[in-house]
């Protein structure tokens, strides 16, 4: 017996090559979107991660910020300590400036000088004086020039003929002279060193 197909082929393998694409089309989208869905899930957990990090880092920051903060003030209070410290060294200098001062004076002023003033303006001195010689005074500035330990850059502002007499047979010629000096760096006192030195430790 045979057997006779009467139905439209044609149409019926068309139909299911359309069923087949669309199957396919649906295929590669649910595909597609489950792809899309991971690469977001992706992202979203690296930028979850990253804001993780953001704030660790902000909450660091933060902290070094607070950090530094108290570095610098103690850093201010430490410098304010040290200028207080060299105020006091150098009024523990200057204090002895005077007894040197004089010391000095007294050592290398010759004989035939006669100091009648001695005035101290910060660091500048000016001696006025009397002296036998011109040359006494030459003298007073070549000791204080080369071998004074407080002194230095003499300076002759003036020197004048004076007669000094308590009465017309005792009438002397003497010389009436002005000197500047200038006062060299101040040393700090020894035992002030000591004793800031011993304040540290203690």
């Amino acid at each position: 017996m045979i057997l006779i197909n009467l139905l439209p082929y044609r149409e019926e393998r068309r139909k299911r090559r359309k069923q087949a694409f669309f199957a396919g089309m649906g295929l590669s989208f649910m595909v597609g979107a489950a792809l899309v869905a991971l690469g977001w899930l992706l992202f979203q957990s690296l930028i979850d991660q990253q804001r993780t990090r953001n704030s660790f880092l902000e909450t660091q920051i933060r902290q070094l910020d607070a950090q530094i903060k108290d570095i610098s003030t103690l850093r201010e209070e430490i410098d304010g300590l040290t200028r207080r410290q060299k105020a006091v060294e150098a009024l523990q200098a200057e204090r002895n400036t005077p007894v040197h001062l004089l010391n000095e004076l007294a050592r290398l002023a010759p004989e035939g000088i006669y100091l009648s003033s001695v005035k101290q303006s910060d660091k500048s001195v000016t001696l006025t004086g009397l002296a036998q010689t011109q040359e006494r005074v030459s003298e007073f500035l070549r000791n204080t020039s080369r071998d004074s330990q407080w002194l230095e850059r003499p300076d002759l502002a003036e020197i004048k003929l004076a007669n000094v007499s308590t009465n017309a047979r005792d009438a002397k010629r003497l010389f009436e002279f002005t000197l500047k000096l200038t006062l060299k760096g101040l040393a700090p006192d020894p035992a002030a060193g000591a004793n800031a030195a011993a304040a540290k430790k203690g």
